[in-house]
């Protein structure tokens, strides 16, 4: 008989979006006349912008001629768009990224899912808490986590790294050895971002003990505070430790188009475990090239065009949804909350009432028909506290925040 994977089933409970939008579809089968407000899963609702979907359309259009016709993309993206990402995010802030590091791919969560692949099943991670479950899950799949321990609240071999209030949301570094930390910033689920002198511990704690940084800077382009870092490149040392991995889903509204891609410094080395020394870059290459067939021709072109023509109408997109997050912000504490990120972050982490974040998950959707994420899906430290994203109309935004103020549906 065919054996399973059993390190699935150390994967505890559903994966956390899947459970959220379990139980608003249950709510909204029993109460079909409630008008829900979603505010938990992170998906757009602005659509593509102008010269995003022109490009689609002349992209289209070549397809449908055999002159102009294109079939496989190359392995790594196309080189129209690489260069679009590599002059508009690191040549334009004179970081150090050459072209030919970069991995064009069809979404950010794939890469740093598949990422693990590379790492040998006794590498031990660090991750912070509340965590991303992206970061978390693959390795249990990967054999990494052992068994959930319900004492520790997280797995007995992954080190967690709490980013709390108590700390200001900026973690310690491992006191254990570890040999590849996740970072996120601006983090998702808190909305905290962290300076160049709080990122440049992890840098040279990694390359002082050969551990890989694993960056996840998907929403940089949301960053308004010109003192902060928006690549892990801007920090000292990061070329021969950190990986980076971008996303255009909530930048550029690709979440239903799928682009996105991932850096990997020829200088990061590593040895495999028959001692030889190898190039990171190098094995992603392989992978990518055996596992992946590339992004789509139509994609590419849109994404170049969010780089190029469209670069303008893009960060109007990304304002809209800085002033969706500064309306819940500002509407909440008014409200009487404490409250968290929104400022350099299109995510706002609410102190629940009580402490169970469930609790308040249930009682927001039953009380004012608005679904967001409970915090204790997040991890250990993310219990007693509830995300909102700034991801909807303004519209409903301003509705939400007028329910929670009014205490009623």
């Amino acid at each position: 008989m065919f054996t399973a994977n059993g390190d699935y089933a150390n994967l505890k409970g559903n994966y956390l979006f899947y459970e959220v939008g379990k139980r608003a579809r249950a709510y909204a089968e029993a109460h079909p006349d409630a008008e829900l407000i979603r505010m938990g899963i992170g998906d757009v609702t602005q659509p593509l912008v102008p010269a995003v979907i022109s490009a689609m359309h002349r992209a289209v259009d070549e397809m449908s001629r055999a002159e102009t016709f294109h079939g496989y993309a190359p392995d790594f993206g196309y080189e129209f768009l690489r260069e679009a990402i590599h002059k508009r995010d690191y040549v334009s802030r004179g970081i150090d990224v050459s072209q030919d590091e970069i991995f064009v791919s069809d979404g950010a969560k794939c890469d740093v899912g598949n990422f693990q692949e590379l790492f040998s099943r006794s590498c031990r991670i660090a991750v912070l808490d509340p965590v991303y479950p992206v970061y978390v899950d693959t390795n249990v799949m990967g054999g990494r986590s052992g068994a959930f321990d319900p004492v520790k609240g997280g797995y007995a071999n992954i080190t967690y790294l709490p980013a709390t209030a108590e700390n200001d949301f900026v973690p310690e570094l491992p006191k254990e050895p570890v040999d590849a930390i996740y970072l996120c910033y601006p983090n998702n689920p808190t909305g905290a971002t962290l300076t160049r002198g709080q990122l440049k511990p992890f840098v040279d704690y990694c390359n002082k003990n050969g551990a890989i940084l694993l960056y996840d800077s998907a929403y940089e382009a949301y960053i308004r505070d010109p003192e902060l870092p928006h690549s892990i490149y801007e920090i000292e040392g990061a070329r021969t430790c950190a990986v980076e991995f971008r996303s255009m889903s909530k930048t550029a509204g690709f979440t239903g188009t799928r682009c996105a891609y991932t850096v990997v410094p020829k200088d990061l080395v590593c040895r495999d475990e028959a001692g030889n020394t190898v190039r990171l870059r190098d094995l992603w290459a392989r992978r990518i090239s055996t596992k992946f067939n590339g992004v789509a021709y139509v994609t590419q072109v849109a994404a170049a065009a969010a780089y190029n023509e469209g670069y303008g109408e893009i960060m109007n997109t990304v304002n809209y949804y800085m002033e969706n997050a500064r309306i819940i912000r500002t509407s909440l504490e008014a409200a009487g909350y404490t409250v968290y990120g929104g400022q350099n972050a299109p995510y706002v982490w609410i102190k629940v009432p009580g402490g169970d974040s469930w609790a308040f998950y249930d009682e927001l959707l039953d009380r004012c028909h608005i679904i967001g994420t409970p915090g204790a899906g997040f991890g250990k430290a993310g219990e007693g506290y509830f995300r909102m994203t700034a991801f909807a109309t303004r519209e409903n935004t301003i509705r939400a925040m007028e329910r929670i103020k009014g205490g009623k549906a």
